[in-house]
């Protein structure tokens, strides 16, 4: 006999209590936290971009093979770091995201304040500084999978989720930025102190998280919309059709919410039940890359992803060695300069994001994105050198049109793709499906800053050539997808 789940009812008495704030507090918090996590993840990342013209006049990446030696110490950390996000999503399906998330950001700050020991004592062994890249790329895979789960079990399926996550996925901008200001203004004491403030930042905000971080609604009282789901003498869901939301049914049996835990409810906003499904069963690694959309968009962001990285991790190196004005700008200018690509980045993000809201086409906005950034990289190479004020608008436009469709792919597309309709809406596919999709994207971003350590022998003109290429690569990828959303907005206007 099938009995009803009344999701409005209130939490049985050994369930969690009820919610002392509002619901717009803690998604407003889970936002917040998230935000400042993924931040200070990317601001330990900055230090190696920044000290990078100092070292090369360290060893061992002094002398002619110095710029291959920091391209390899690029790929040690991004090599490691891709690989590992696959089985980082995988963890994070089926751990406490809280705790997964905070002992990521411990770990991540241990090892940054280990590679500025080698400045302490005077380390100049390749292999110690390999090492450190390969466990700061494990530990550092943990946070992206884990703050776009939790921003998803806040957020759901949202129609205003492209703003929200262009606005939240500013923090990769925002990191980078932070990172560069405090590893350039202490560079002039030496190096490693570059290492040590971001890795203090950190290792402070992963104590925070794990104090005052919600993962989700549940965890606090919060209940889906009134709605029942019927389930038969197993307790399995009978289906979606025969779902009805009348609060009363001929059995008088009820069941909350909260009360079983291998039920979820997801909603659109304002448009009632959109699934309901077991809670308890992630989704499988292959099972996830055969969803569709996953594999273009993750291929996608495997070129989008090279480029932005390029520019992360040598753009303070082109900046210093190409000047402004004629004139060579010290390792600390060079540092702070760079980061107007980031703020440029900012912007990007958020209008792709509003952007693709508004057109309804996340492939659409990303393919627009992509072939508007072509010009603006060809431009800046051409002109960036001939002032202060030419270098900072054109590296801002660069940074507009090259982090937009990357922080759209990695924020927006990820969750609307791990919470599909193939997959009906299961929350627990999310950090799956979002670590392959930066995953591979994290492959290309390994692979960016080694090509251009060895590429830059032939000069700069060259990387700009391989960049470009990477982003024409990226748009043919999303050709397909991009047409089908033109059809069906045609079919809609019909």
């Amino acid at each position: 006999m099938a009995k009803t789940l009344n999701l409005n009812s209130a939490p049985p008495p050994d369930g969690p209590a009820p919610p002392r704030r509002s619901l717009v507090h803690y998604q407003f918090t889970a936002l917040l936290l998230t935000f400042l996590s993924y931040a200070a993840f990317h601001a330990s990342r900055k230090p190696p971009s920044i000290v990078k013209s100092v070292l090369s006049a360290h060893p061992p990446f002094d002398g002619p093979s110095g710029p291959h030696r920091l391209g390899e110490l690029d790929l040690a950390f991004l090599s490691v770091y891709s690989i590992s996000m696959f089985f980082s999503g995988q963890m994070a399906d089926r751990t406490d995201l809280r705790k997964f998330l905070s002992l990521g950001m411990l770990l991540s700050g241990a090892s940054t304040a280990a590679f500025g020991l080698g400045y302490w004592f005077d380390i100049r062994h390749l292999s110690f500084y390999v090492l450190i890249q390969v466990f700061s790329g494990v530990v550092q895979s943990v946070g992206w999978p884990c703050v776009v789960a939790i921003v998803g079990n806040w957020f759901g399926k949202s129609p205003r989720k492209g703003a929200i996550m262009g606005i939240w996925n500013s923090h990769t901008s925002a990191g980078n930025i932070i990172g560069s200001v405090l590893a350039s203004s202490v560079l002039e004491f030496g190096w490693g102190w570059s290492f040590l403030s971001p890795a203090l930042l950190i290792t402070i905000m992963g104590f925070f998280v794990w104090i005052l971080l919600v993962v989700h609604p549940s965890d606090v009282g919060f209940q889906t919309p009134a709605t029942e789901i019927e389930m038969d003498d197993e307790e399995n869901i009978v289906g979606p059709e025969n779902i009805n939301t009348n609060t009363a049914n001929g059995d008088g049996e009820e069941a909350t919410l909260l009360g079983i835990e291998d039920v979820k409810a997801e909603f659109d906003s304002g448009s009632g039940l959109d699934s309901a499904l077991p809670q308890t069963q992630a989704i499988w690694f292959l099972d996830a890359w055969r969803l569709p959309g996953v594999a273009p968009f993750a291929c996608c962001l495997f070129f989008s992803k090279l480029v932005a990285y390029t520019f992360l991790y040598w753009l303070p190196f082109y900046i210093r060695h190409n000047g402004v004005s004629g004139q060579q700008l010290s390792h600390k200018a060079a540092g702070i300069l760079s980061t107007i690509f980031d703020i440029g980045g900012v912007f990007g993000g958020i209008s792709a994001g509003l952007i693709s809201d508004r057109l309804s086409g996340r492939a659409i906005t990303s393919i627009l994105f992509l072939f508007l950034s072509i010009p603006s990289l060809i431009i800046y190479r051409a002109y960036g050198d001939i002032s202060m004020k030419h270098n900072i608008g054109l590296m801002f436009l660069s940074g507009y049109f090259v982090n937009g469709p990357y922080s759209l792919i990695t924020t927006a597309v990820a969750a609307d793709l791990g919470t599909q309709e193939s997959i009906k809406g299961n929350s627990r596919a999310l950090a799956t499906v979002t670590a392959i999709i930066d995953g591979t994207g994290s492959v290309g971003a390994a692979l960016g800053p080694l090509l251009t350590g060895y590429i830059l022998i032939r000069g700069w003109n060259s990387v700009f050539l391989m960049l470009i290429l990477s982003i024409s690569f990226a748009i043919l990828f999303l050709i397909k997808i991009a047409k089908a959303e033109v059809i069906s907005k045609m079919g809609e206007a019909r």
